[in-house]
């Protein structure tokens, strides 16, 4: 079964549970200032989870592109990935933890056809301190339906700490391994906060227990369980029930209990072909093969060659996609990431002896695994090359003028580990090629240096972001909200008087001030930008509703909703709408975000004025705004 039947097989399957699929949000996402990436299936819908309500009701499903930076240097073994893609279902307050994992093991091993006798799963163990017990409910579902086939499956209490007994295939652990929320641990958890036990799904690639009896295993003396690193099993998915909310006594349980599922489809994939290795799927093919024969090295013959076929696999998959999300590398936020990305998959090209120029090559053999899932991917192909080439001919420029810095320190005696950093920053030479030509000329480079160097920068650019975030909502505070419902005003005061061409192209709100961008050719005039003010000002006096309406997307779009990207939204949408008290419609947008609910609660913070219109890109315009006393 190739991946991409995986993922219609479970979206199909969830369907028929009566869950509306939804279509995966972008890489890059929108009022969350915590991330510059999509890094889980949940962080889209989070919002639903805390009780807002989603416009398709209360089961959801979907197949969501993520991306996780913090993975960049994981990427070389069997199994990490920076881009990936999370299959996941969602019960707002609806089913609960017996019908998901009855589902769950119904999609594993009957739709699959995964083999029960290679399935673990493990619960929370329960914290008597907090007063929060264990999840026996789960632990006892599971075990009904291992016997269900006829396999008693016996419960596990200290598998970490004894390993796996004969028999045993339900395993409590400690919160650290089965909880889940965003603050991580109970412990963590500031009042308010919501959150809940988890029980994960994990295959296993090695029954026999070979790997870990072979003397030369780097575990072979430590117990194995199914948490383990030693490569035997492989989580595949998890199911996090979020049932409880921190307050300022404990823990009580939520109105809404909900089911936030999460499984990976690269490895639900490794499991179906028992094959632990994720770079041997279907969707790799097209790329790994183009790479055997630009570079004439075979896949999985030699550590080091395979460890750089991995990198070179793996970024530029994901350069694809979030070039094809928009981004363009550059020195800030999500271009940097796509920049290192493309420079570092360049150097290992170089090591596996790939021509120059040919990362194009391997970036267009990832076009039609994924065209019919993502279409955007194709359609936007030339674009996502074009970046992909720009970026290795800027690179090549920069290795060079790197490599003469080199030299001349190299004239001049031993290379420090601050010299190394310092041709890092300023040339962009990777520590890795520094180190690399230091040895071959029989000397050594002090890395401890050079990470000291490289952790105070690391220390200086959190220091200097502390509070930054690339775009949408800082928080869902009152004023932030009250600015955002007053930024939707601005836009339509803009189309009111520059015409229906004008679209959102970005935003970013605070406490202090509204910053908008717009498509727009040309400066706005001072007294059109006074005329949009004064629209503003006359929907805030008003004192108008603001209200959510859930509508069929193609009845929105006939009906005139302003809005941006409509295709990256499901066939409902939530349509927002400012009405005065004569029946005035101030605005009218989709928009899940929050607002206030009658425009009089942005009076309470002063009168709206537009401090600033500037250029902001080639047919975009930005203004600032402000909400200030009289």
């Amino acid at each position: 079964m190739q991946t991409h039947q995986i993922r219609a097989k479970y979206l199909a399957f969830f369907q028929k549970k009566a869950h509306a699929i939804v279509p995966s949000s972008p890489l890059v996402p929108e009022n969350d200032p915590t991330t510059l990436f999509t890094g889980s299936g949940m962080q889209p819908i989070l919002p639903y989870l805390l009780g807002e309500r989603h416009p398709l009701g209360t089961r959801i499903a979907d197949s969501q592109k993520c991306f996780r930076s913090q993975d960049i240097e994981e990427v070389g073994d069997n199994r990490h990935t920076t881009f990936f893609e999370m299959l996941g279902n969602w019960s707002f307050g609806d089913y609960f933890k017996e019908k998901q994992i009855e589902w769950m093991w119904t999609f594993l091993t009957v739709e699959l056809g995964l083999d029960p006798k290679r399935l673990y799963f493990t619960c929370f163990r329960g914290n008597a301190e907090l007063g929060i017990p264990r999840d026996t409910e789960s632990a006892e579902r599971w075990q009904s339906l291992f016997r269900s086939i006829g396999i008693e499956a016996a419960i596990g209490e200290d598998a970490e700490k004894d390993g796996m007994k004969p028999g045993e295939r339900i395993f409590y652990y400690p919160e650290k391994k089965s909880w889940w929320s965003r603050a991580g641990v109970p412990a963590n958890m500031p009042v308010g906060e919501p959150g809940g036990p988890d029980t994960e799904m994990f295959w296993d690639f090695d029954p026999t227990n070979e790997k870990k009896m072979h003397e030369a295993s780097a575990w072979k003396d430590e117990p194995c369980h199914v948490n383990c690193d030693c490569g035997r099993f492989m989580e595949i998915g998890n199911n996090v029930f979020m049932e409880y909310k921190k307050t300022d006594t404990g823990f009580e349980k939520l109105t809404q209990q909900n089911v936030d599922f999460g499984g990976g489809l690269e490895r639900m994939a490794a499991a179906l072909a028992d094959d632990p290795d994720v770079f041997r799927l279907d969707v790799f093919d097209g790329a790994r093969n183009m790479i055997a024969q630009l570079s004439q090295n075979e896949y999985g013959k030699d550590s080091k060659l395979t460890y750089a076929y991995r990198i070179v696999l793996d970024h530029i998959r994901a350069a694809v996609f979030l070039a094809a999300d928009g981004i363009s590398p550059s020195n800030t936020d999500q271009g940097y990431v796509l920049r290192r990305l493309i420079r570092r998959a360049i150097r290992y090209a170089d090591f596996l002896g790939i021509p120059q120029g040919e990362l194009s090559s391997i970036a267009y053999s990832f076009i039609m695994p994924y065209m019919d899932a993502y279409p955007d991917v194709n359609m936007k192909s030339v674009l996502i090359v074009g970046e992909i080439d720009e970026e290795e001919r800027k690179f090549r420029s920069t290795l060079a003028n790197g490599m003469k810095e080199l030299e001349r320190r190299l004239s001049r005696g031993q290379i420090s580990g601050k010299d190394a950093f310092d041709l890092f920053t300023t040339y962009g030479f990777p520590f890795e090629l520094t180190e690399e030509i230091v040895i071959e000329r029989g000397g050594k480079i002090d890395k401890e240096e050079f990470n000291t160097e490289f952790k105070r920068h690391q220390d200086l650019s959190r220091t200097a972001s502390a509070g930054k975030f690339k775009g949408g909502l800082a928080d869902h505070s009152a004023k932030v909200t009250a600015y955002h419902t007053a930024t939707h005003l601005m836009l339509a005061g803009l189309r009111k008087e520059l015409g229906n061409d004008v679209h959102q192209a970005g935003s970013n709100i605070t406490e202090e001030r509204t910053r908008f961008d717009f498509t727009y050719p040309e400066k706005v005039p001072r007294e059109t930008l006074d005329r949009v003010e004064a629209y503003v000002n006359a929907a805030i006096a008003a004192g108008a509703t603001v209200a959510t309406t859930v509508m069929e997307k193609e009845a929105a779009k006939a009906a005139g909703v302003e809005g941006s990207f409509w295709e990256k939204y499901p066939e409902k949408v939530t349509v927002y709408q400012v009405t005065g008290p004569d029946g005035t419609v101030y605005s009218e947008e989709l928009c899940g975000g929050p607002h206030v609910s009658t425009t009089a609660d942005i009076a309470a913070f002063g009168r709206f004025r537009i401090t600033k219109e500037e250029a902001s890109s080639a047919g975009v315009r930005r203004v600032k705004a402000v909400l200030e006393e009289d």
